[in-house]
């Protein structure tokens, strides 16, 4: 068994491809209109064929009071693997994105949080 699909609800598809693909710099996978809304998937560019992300819409009424909750106790909703913490930390800062938790050591495991700017916190981390 693995992960095929995991989702992230996000307030404005549009706004959070941008995101991810500009700035992340994931890749887009699918894009399918579903009426409003759309099936929209990415992916790591080193994994084509891998875990896809979906960019969930965030118009169901539990999602609010969800993801609300999850800020306010700085709760990541996601967490991706990078290379280098510190490295991916500069440039996404650099990128102005704004992170609610810079690099932190923790044993063999470095982490930082940043806001997704669509509603989420996402944690990067490194394991050694």
């Amino acid at each position: 068994m693995r992960i095929h699909l995991t989702s992230v609800f996000v307030d404005d598809q549009e706004k959070a491809l941008r995101f991810y693909t500009d700035v992340l710099g994931f890749v887009k996978k699918n894009d399918v209109p579903m009426g409003a809304d759309r099936w929209l998937t990415v992916v790591s560019p080193e994994n084509p064929d891998g875990t896809e992300l979906l960019l969930e819409p965030s118009g169901h009424p539990a999602v609010q009071p969800y993801r609300t909750a999850l800020v306010q106790d700085g709760i990541p909703a996601a967490a991706f693997a990078v290379d280098d913490v510190r490295a991916e930390f500069d440039r996404l800062r650099g990128l102005g994105v704004r992170f609610t938790q810079e690099p932190l050591e923790m044993g063999p495991v470095t982490t930082a949080v940043l806001d997704d700017t669509c509603g989420n916190l996402i944690q990067i981390a490194h394991s050694k």
